[in-house]
């Protein structure tokens, strides 16, 4: 407006030389300017055309007063730097704006218009650049324009990462819930401004910040309900003094030696740019690291490594120490975080007692010298999408009635078993990747009891699963193969159940039971392994039905050194060897399977095997459909032993059969004996 330009003028530079914008402040040479100022802008308001502005109640309650401001400011103040630029309110800054383009322009225009209009929108955005959040926010009220600038995620992006450091916005829509976004592709049009209004309230754990913080408020200004700490037991102070909500950014750096014990339903998370995880870093050389207590239900923990490296790793009064503890009547939510222990005699993770119950999600548990992930005591909890591997014992060890549910975790090249339960431990779980541990994927002892569904359990250097001493458990639609052993063993008195799965490509045999195992072998796809495709010796009595075998290096079926068991409604058939072998001393009952396109024998005795075989349908071998030698004596009722290449039955070597009359006759209509 003409009436603000008077006296003398001059420039003021608001940026570094190599980026300069220069704004014209106005000057006063006496106490009078102010008034004068005044004067010419009520004159002009109340002149033709005063009631078509948009800005009219803005113009006569504020340009006055704060040209008057501005013209003191600058004959009294030297020069100032971007930074304290930040300290000046955003409508003085405007009205420089304003004043500048009014000396360049055609003064008997509108101001406003030039706002609007006029003024590039290259010059408003570097303005807007000195701003804080909470003025580009006022400032986004004034008109559309500058709602659309002020918006701008450029300047957003710039102030997100100077308070929360993060280099992609982290998206808070619900308690204990945080994930990162690329800004590209999210849905909402700022990113940046949605994430800093979901984290506004947090307070900050900024080592060497607070001091600077509060000792210049002016260059803060706005940000007065941000509170920063030095340590992260100081901002656990201040949620039990209620001065703040209890939302923690811990940013980056690495915090020795503090006592973490947590009892309340805090929020905490990394704060750093780039892999939040690797930053931001947590550890203890004397105690647990962290700590939930009773009280800490819906507390959340996530983005950050988390360490215990004490400094006697084998001390025995480290049994009791973790990483982290979750004890009795807590369920704290770990997200994201990164778990190490060089303790040799805790574990990493131990959840232990009733109503323990995490929720651990897309964590890293590794290269700890001890177990991973411990859950006892009737503890349960969620843990989904981590991965655990490399811990010198197992990966996962649940016992005492622990009763975790454990989905889609890549549990791998443990320098033990993958996952060990026992001592009546149970769980269920769920799309697992379990491979390349030294010993067994999957070892289940004592009385265990786990449920086990649709995982992989693969590439082991000793067995995929071993079931022994009572051991028990329900593995269902599994694919186990590339075993170094067999794929499933089963022994000493245990019963798992195995339905549904796919046992192939083991380097030894698909299902092993000896030693008086027992269990129920159902509706598996046993195909392509080094030895047998099933096993079972010493005693050992099965349930084995519905089940395909096939296409084995070896036999399909093999019962030896006394096995027993019931083997019905199977398909047997394109095995190297014998479809089904009986040896000494073994007396199972094979029941309505079908045997057929062997590349020898379909059903072999021999060395004392006994048994019974009826109601089969055994066919198209490349020998005899059955073979009887050496003082074997089974029984054979009610078959059908066709389309052998070397005749039906077969009986040399001082073998014996018992055939019924009725068996004679219906078999010679296909082949003789």
């Amino acid at each position: 407006s003409p009436g603000l330009i008077w006296g003398r003028r001059r420039r003021r530079r608001l940026s570094s030389p190599s980026n300069v914008i220069y704004i014209c402040l106005p000057f006063c040479p006496d106490e009078e300017a102010p008034a004068a100022a005044a004067a010419e802008m009520a004159i002009e308001e109340s002149g033709p055309g005063a009631q078509n502005s948009p800005y009219q109640l803005r113009r006569k309650t504020l340009l006055p007063k704060r040209t008057a401001a501005a013209s003191a400011t600058a004959s009294a103040c030297p020069s100032k730097g971007p930074m304290e630029v930040r300290q000046t309110h955003w409508s003085a800054i405007f009205l420089c704006v304003l004043t500048a383009v009014c000396m360049c322009t055609d003064l008997t225009a509108p101001a406003e218009q030039y706002l609007q209009q006029k003024l590039p929108d290259e010059v408003v955005l570097k303005i807007f650049s000195y701003l804080l959040e909470q003025d580009l926010c006022q400032a986004a009220c004034v008109c559309k324009r500058f709602s659309q600038l002020a918006n701008d995620p450029i300047l957003w992006s710039r102030l997100y990462m100077e308070v929360f450091e993060y280099t992609r916005p982290m998206m808070h829509p619900e308690p204990g819930r945080f994930y990162q976004v690329s800004p590209e592709e999210h849905e909402h049009p700022n990113p940046w401004k949605e994430s800093f209004q979901q984290l506004y309230k947090g307070a900050h754990v900024k080592p060497g910040f607070a001091e600077h913080f509060y000792s210049n408020p002016g260059r803060y200004k706005g940000r007065e309900n941000m509170l920063y700490y030095d340590t992260i037991e100081d901002a656990l102070g201040g949620v039990q003094e209620a001065h703040f909500d209890g939302l923690i950014f811990v940013h980056s750096g690495i915090y020795t030696d503090e006592w973490i014990y947590i009892e309340s339903p805090i929020t905490m998370i990394g704060a750093a740019p780039g892999k939040v995880a690797d930053k931001v870093v947590i550890e203890n050389t004397r105690d647990s690291t962290f700590v939930f207590m009773e009280g800490s239900e819906d507390a959340y923990v996530g983005y950050m490594t988390i360490k215990f490296n004490p400094d006697d790793k084998s001390a025995q009064h480290h049994n009791a120490h973790h990483c982290l503890e979750i004890t009795v009547n807590c369920s704290p939510n770990i997200d994201h975080c990164i778990i190490r222990s060089t303790c040799t005699v805790g574990s990493a993770v131990c959840v232990s007692g009733q109503g323990a119950c995490p929720t651990i999600k897309h964590c890293n548990i590794s290269d700890c010298e001890n177990v991973g992930l411990y859950i006892t005591d009737h503890a349960q909890g969620i843990y989904e999408d981590n991965e655990i591997s490399n811990n010198a014992l197992a990966g996962i060890w649940v016992k005492n009635h622990g009763n975790p549910i454990i989905r889609r975790n890549h549990i791998h090249h443990g320098r033990d078993v993958g996952v060990f339960t026992f001592d009546h431990g149970m769980g269920y779980f769920e799309n697992c990747n379990i491979h390349r541990n030294r010993i067994a994927g999957f070892e289940v002892k004592a009385y265990a009891n786990p449920t086990v569904v649709r995982c992989e359990i693969h590439h082991g250097q000793t067995g995929g699963i071993y079931v022994h001493e009572k051991g028990r458990g329900q593995f269902i639609e599994n694919k186990i193969y590339a075993n170094n052993f067999a794929g499933v063993w089963i022994t000493s008195n245990s019963d798992p159940t195995i339905r549904g799965n796919a046992i192939f490509n083991g380097n030894q045999g698909g299902v092993y039971i000896f030693g008086d195992g027992r269990g129920l072998i159902e509706s598996n796809d046993i195909y392509g392994n080094a030895l047998a495709g099933i096993q079972i010796r010493t005693n050992s009595c099965p349930i084995v039905r519905h089940n395909k075998i096939h296409d084995g290096q070896h036999g399909g079926i093999y019962v030896h050194e006394k096995g027993q068991g019931v083997i019905e409604e199977n398909e047997v058939y394109s095995n190297t060897l014998a479809g089904v072998w009986v040896t000494t001393g073994s007396t199972p009952v094979l029941r309505k399977n079908r045997i057929h396109s062997g590349k020898q024998v379909g059903v072999y005795f021999y060395d004392n095997g006994h048994g019974v075989l009826e109601d089969n349908d055994i066919y198209n071998h490349m020998y005899s459909g059955v073979q009887i030698r050496t003082g074997s004596n089974p029984k054979i009722r009610r078959n059908k032993i066709w389309g052998g290449q070397n005749g039906g039955i077969l009986v040399y070597n001082s073998g014996l059969c018992s055939v019924p009359l009725a068996l004679f006759c219906l078999m010679c209509a296909y082949v003789c004996v």
